[in-house]
């Protein structure tokens, strides 16, 4: 008898979850059931300024093994480019500055490389060598927020200046409220293996170093991300797999005891043996409410944040200030709608021009809505007023593309795993076959996504197979 399997939504957790399954199970009637006319959830490419220009994520981290090993299994692995520009900068304080050497996730490893850059204070160097002396925090302490532990490790300047920025770009949100361990688990080892961030930070640093000192720290794909989706839903498809878009699952409900029944807002029904969810938690919530209601309250109030990204083709005689890194953050402080601005024709050799600049600027943290309630008129005339400020840029682009990307990125609140846990437990005790996943579980960023679906897929062929 077939196994009848169906994934709700075609991002990158999809996919990967799909593909996974039938790698590893014989013989399954696998369905991916997608929303939207589109694969490949926010990741996405289009035409611009006569080039391939991603509208979202345009890198994976590269000294993590998920997106290379998936890049592998697609024969994408010989296409993968890194960033041409390894530095970047910060605008604080009025004005850019050249993030220091030596920096993990905003966290110092050499405070003479940190007193040097004059990024910080000589005040605030010294108040985060105090993280060295302090010792350790007590054993068995609660996950906490990132601000709350930086800002005791290494003072209020360090945050402020170097691991918010940084962070609260990750997930456009507030680094003071961010979970350690689900948003920065980095920090959370460098404190139980050294006592200290600073220390970790240094080993960590360190280990990467040892392992391959030249390691790109991103990869990403020259015609843009979306070649690495076109790749995954073709593998899909040509594995056996079916892909329905436009068709929205609007009900879960039993057959019977090892079988679903999936209903859509059109009417249509699938029958399943095994169903697997990768949808943002605020759709997962009411999917699974009657089976599952305390749990879906949790999930609902996971709240999220809703980034802008403006990208602008340049002149670069238009622009008084040396194109050479990735490009600048903006610390919260500066109160600016934008909040980053990739150099995106600096970072990436493929998009490079003698003549022509091409900016991707970001807007919009969570709490800060301002970009949201303008026109898009409005939001170019702001950011581009800023971009003068911060970067020198003197006059109008020759092209604009406006990506509004609406309750896209989860924030992650201190417990955030704990809780993440007791929803897994539920799900697999009171609705067995039927498994959830995605960027609002157990972390952001395309690896994050590719190893929870791969490992979600594994467990379900294990548990239902």
């Amino acid at each position: 008898m077939t196994t009848r399997v169906v994934v709700v939504g075609a991002g990158i957790t999809g996919l990967t979850a799909a593909l996974t399954l039938l790698d590893v199970v014989q013989g399954i009637d696998l369905v991916v059931v997608e929303s939207s006319q589109h694969v490949g959830g926010k990741i996405r490419t289009g035409l611009f300024a006569g080039h391939q220009v991603d509208e979202a994520a345009d890198a994976f981290l590269a000294r993590v093994p998920e997106g290379i090993a998936l890049c592998e299994r697609l024969g994408l692995r010989e296409s993968l480019v890194a960033p041409a520009a390894r530095t970047a900068y910060l605008y604080s304080r009025g004005q850019l500055h050249r993030f220091p050497e030596g920096l993990m996730l905003g966290i110092p490893t050499d405070l003479d490389a940190l007193a040097a850059s004059g990024v910080v204070s000589a005040a605030g160097v010294a108040r985060a060598g105090q993280d060295l002396t302090m010792g350790p925090d007590p054993a068995g302490q609660a996950d906490e927020s990132v601000g709350a532990l930086v800002r005791r490790r290494l003072g209020d300047e360090i945050y402020d200046v170097l691991v918010g920025p940084l962070l609260s770009g990750v997930n456009a949100g507030n680094a003071d409220w961010l979970s350690v361990a689900a948003g920065a688990p980095q920090f959370e080892a460098a404190m139980r293996e050294h006592g200290s961030l600073i220390a970790g930070a240094r080993a960590q640093r360190q280990s990467a170093a040892a392992s391959n000192p030249q390691a790109p720290v991103f990869f990403g794909l020259p015609t843009g991300m979306h070649d690495l989706i076109a790749a995954l839903h073709g593998a899909v498809l040509a594995a056996g797999g079916r892909v329905h878009r436009g068709r929205t699952v609007s009900s879960i409900e039993r057959a019977d005891s090892d079988s679903w029944i999936l209903g859509t807002t059109d009417g249509k029904t699938y029958d399943a043996d095994a169903v697997v969810l990768t949808t943002p938690l605020f759709v997962t919530s009411q999917l699974v409410a009657d089976l599952v209601p305390d749990v879906a309250v949790e999930m609902g109030e996971v709240e999220y944040s809703s980034p802008t990204m403006v990208t602008l083709a340049v002149p670069k005689a238009l622009i008084d200030h040396p194109l050479d890194a990735s490009g600048f953050l903006v610390s919260a402080s500066e109160g600016l709608v934008l909040t980053a601005c990739s150099w995106a024709s600096s970072k990436w050799a493929h998009l490079d021009s003698d003549t022509t600049a091409i900016l991707r600027a970001s807007a919009g943290r969570h709490h800060d809505d301002r970009a949201e309630h303008m026109s898009d008129s409005e939001l170019v005339a702001t950011l581009l007023a800023e971009l003068a400020v911060t970067m020198g840029l003197d006059g109008s682009p020759s092209e604009v593309r406006i990506n509004r990307w609406p309750d896209s990125l989860p924030q992650f609140r201190p417990g955030h795993l704990d809780r993440v846990q007791r929803w897994h437990n539920a799900l697999a005790a009171i609705a067995p076959g039927l498994v959830a996943t995605g960027a609002g579980f157990e972390g952001l960023g395309l690896p994050a996504c590719i190893r929870q679906a791969t490992t979600t897929a594994k467990t379900l062929a294990q548990q239902a197979f």
